[in-house]
């Protein structure tokens, strides 16, 4: 799909930095056990913000370095498993605070886990045939649903948010992406709740923690982050000697290495950052790319390539061409 072009980058990472040193006061962890598990140093969690606010920061980022206003926006898709409310949409959250309740804008959710930010740009780009501006993004306030006792998933996941804004423009650009979905491994990662007990009842279960059947979610990770990997490249007519930059979903640096030794791709080509928020799920890639942006690690005519997955299961990749 050609005519689409990704004009801004935005990211937010709250505060509230929280180490690894800090995690050995509260579990039974180490520095070394998470690094070696995972390649993770820090994370930051937000106290006194939801994910409607750290959305809200990182848009006003990608709004300013797209050179637009506020009102140019007529989409807003964000992609998050950790909304504020279960209705109205975190969206349309953010469409309040922009100051576009006046306007003539489309505001809803997407819930793809980690790759939420993959799915909701592959449909903001389908729906640009209609609309012209969308605001896509990113976000999760995960440390509210954390169960901090459990050191197999406390150490891993951050809070932060990214965001794009993607126009329909005169121009050749392709963007090409790649989904799917394997709904019968529910169990395997999850976060339960809330729903009622029984009809007629008011009795209402309290939303869970964050539940990973950690050895079947890697190997999972690994085969479909390639196959995610290949099929876009197909779509695309490329190679991976052709892409100059891959941008993983940031959950864990032993997944990405089995990756990149499966398919040889030049580790010097990837962007890494979960080092410092670990995994941010469906705001993970979208803080990915819009730090490597600010970096200059994206340039103008760079063929870049993002790869998600995340609990459902689902998967997703993306082809662009900057």
């Amino acid at each position: 799909m050609n005519n689409r072009k990704i004009l801004g980058y935005g990211y937010y990472i709250p505060k509230n930095m929280i180490t690894n040193h800090d995690l050995e006061k509260i579990v039974d962890t180490s520095d070394d056990w998470i690094k070696s598990r995972s390649g993770i140093e820090t994370r930051y969690i937000s106290s006194d913000e939801n994910t409607s606010d750290i959305s809200y920061n990182a848009a006003i980022k990608a709004i300013d370095d797209a050179g637009i206003k506020n009102e140019d926006i007529d989409l807003v898709i964000c992609s998050t498993c950790t909304p504020d409310n279960l209705t109205p949409s975190t969206a349309c959250l953010i469409q309040e605070k922009l100051g576009l309740n006046d306007k003539h804008v489309m505001a809803f959710d997407i819930s793809a886990a980690c790759s939420g930010f993959l799915y909701a740009m592959q449909v903001a780009s389908m729906m640009l045939m209609e609309y012209k501006c969308a605001l896509i993004i990113g976000a999760e306030t995960l440390s509210k649903v954390i169960d901090w006792s459990d050191r197999n998933t406390c150490v891993l996941f951050g809070d932060g948010a990214g965001a794009v804004i993607m126009k329909r423009e005169n121009i050749n650009k392709n963007m090409f992406f790649y989904a799917n979905s394997e709904g019968d491994n529910e169990g395997k990662l999850r976060i339960k709740g809330p729903s009622l007990k029984e009809p007629l009842k008011n009795e209402l279960r309290e939303i869970g923690h964050i539940e990973m059947a950690g050895n079947d979610v890697f190997r999972f990770a690994v085969r479909a982050m390639s196959e995610a990997l290949i099929k876009v490249l197909e779509k695309a007519d490329k190679t991976i000697d052709d892409i100059d930059l891959f941008i993983p979903h940031q959950a864990n640096y032993r997944i990405i290495k089995h990756v990149i030794r499966k398919l040889k791709i030049d580790e010097s080509k990837l962007y890494i950052n979960l080092n410092n928020y670990g995994n941010t799920s469906a705001a993970s890639v979208a803080i990915a790319l819009a730090e490597a942006k600010e970096k200059g690690l994206i340039k103008e005519g760079a063929k870049i390539v993002l790869i998600g997955f995340g609990a459902g299961f689902t998967y997703a990749s993306g082809y662009i061409e900057i």
